[in-house]
């Protein structure tokens, strides 16, 4: 079974109506033509929170559906696409390294599938810095990134897609997909709730630990975050 991460743009503005469509409509369509597993995260109007990410705020993507199917990706692009969504498509090597209830953050999931996931997801698409070679930079991200954030912020529920190819065309370089579940929108907005922190001294330490980590393996500048809300269709 192989997992595709679908990246999408445009489709409708009105964000209650694009949470209609992707969960009520294309959903329940992808799994007729053979997802065996779906979850779509998707900027709905529960998500309508300022993401962590100064650098760029216009032109994001607007949801992120990851499927995992026996069969190829073509039908189920194709079907995304029909929903008027401008579809990147990448097949991705997927690690969760936390998930709910693995730390105080947040219990063990208790609510079934098609029902919203509690709290707010952030999706960030990542470029591989142009500067390391391709083990160096797995090695920074997996090895200093991961343990880093996971050590001083408050997430939920953390997976990390790494990009092996792209399957359609014209799909932009990323190399890393993540997914950051937050218990709350106030745990993203505000800072130091964001980094763990009780007062300012360690806030701004904190924020620094992660801003050194996050340059050591991308450009900042050039990462793309969206925030949304987590679905799990078919777990």
């Amino acid at each position: 079974m192989t997992k595709f991460v679908m990246v999408l743009h445009g489709g409708p503005d009105d964000r209650a109506t694009r949470r209609v469509a992707l969960i009520e409509q294309v959903s329940p369509a992808l799994l007729a033509l053979g997802a065996v597993r779906l979850t779509v995260t998707v900027a709905d109007e529960a998500a309508d929170v300022p993401g962590p990410n100064p650098f760029v705020t216009k032109g994001l993507p607007v949801a992120l559906v990851n499927v995992w199917t026996d069969g190829g990706p073509d039908a189920l692009v194709a079907r995304v696409a029909e929903a008027g969504f401008k579809v990147a498509a990448y097949e991705v090597d997927e690690t969760v390294p936390t998930t709910y209830g693995d730390n105080r953050h947040a219990a063990p999931r208790d609510w079934p599938d098609g029902v919203r996931s509690r709290g707010v997801t952030a999706v960030s698409l990542i470029e591989q810095h142009p500067g390391l070679s391709y083990e160096e930079w797995m090695k920074r991200w997996h090895g200093r990134m991961s343990p880093v954030s996971e050590r001083i912020q408050p997430r939920t529920r953390y997976v990390r897609n790494r990009v092996v190819r792209a399957v359609t065309p014209d799909a932009p370089p990323w190399a890393a997909i993540v997914e950051e579940c937050w218990p709350s929108p106030k745990h993203v907005s505000n800072p130091f709730l964001f980094y763990g922190a009780s007062n300012p001294v360690t806030m701004v330490w904190n924020s620094l630990q992660i801003l050194a980590a996050v340059t050591a393996f991308t450009r900042i500048w050039k990462v793309r975050t969206f925030m949304a809300s987590e679905w799990f269709i078919r777990s």
